[in-house]
């Protein structure tokens, strides 16, 4: 480029500029060095990630073994603090309610909160179910998937509640897998709200320092 500059008697940024657009001999274009970016990344994780999954269940598993099987005290523990993320509670700003209702979309939790109540005493037939599903989704097919998750029978399930479908949205939610929430009502709970009330209160109460 200096020799075309001197030649030419112009300046090395004008030449720079006239010939920007030219092909250039011995170099591949940005297409292709983007192509052998991706290729590259892409032959990396294909064996990255078999490895890392691989590290992450053995850390997993690891630490199932460490809980082994929990006795009554931790599942009236776990339950209590469970139904203390994901359960109705009292507020200070209205009357006390007292009313033992547990929302989730995750099967496994909805059957460890089944287990939960079997364990504090919950005869099964005080249980009412209702299924909350956007609109669009298969109604019909979240509240059999449910039905055969809990194994409650259908006198056992409300009518569903429908979540009115906002087509702006992006959720993630979709597909044939999309079953919704369920909400898992217990009926005359005031009693069980005041003992998860105070399993709860037991468990999170910070430890005296004071010895």
């Amino acid at each position: 480029m200096l020799e075309t500059a001197a030649e030419l008697g112009v300046s090395k940024s004008s030449v720079s500029l006239w010939t920007r657009d030219m092909p250039r001999v011995g170099r591949i274009s940005d297409e292709e060095i983007r192509y052998r970016q991706s290729a590259r990344a892409s032959a990396f994780w294909s064996a990255e990630s078999p490895r890392r999954e691989a590290r992450r269940k053995a850390i997993s598993d690891r630490a199932a073994d460490e809980i082994g099987l929990l006795t009554d005290r931790e599942i009236t523990i776990a339950g209590a603090i469970a139904y203390w993320c994901e359960g109705t509670k009292n507020k200070p700003y209205r009357r006390p309610e007292n009313r033992v209702v547990f929302v989730n979309s995750d099967p496994r939790l909805i059957l460890f909160f089944l287990r939960f109540l079997d364990v504090a005493g919950i005869a099964r037939e005080r249980i009412r179910c209702c299924v909350a599903i956007h609109e669009c989704a298969d109604v019909a097919a979240a509240q059999r998937f449910w039905q055969q998750v809990t194994g409650l029978p259908d006198e056992q399930f409300r009518r569903p509640v429908l979540k009115r479908h906002n087509p702006k949205t992006t959720r993630k939610n979709t597909g044939d897998d999309y079953h919704g929430c369920l909400a898992i009502n217990v009926g005359k709970a005031t009693e069980l709200y005041r003992q998860i009330e105070g399993w709860a209160n037991a468990v999170m109460k910070p430890p005296d320092l004071s010895d």
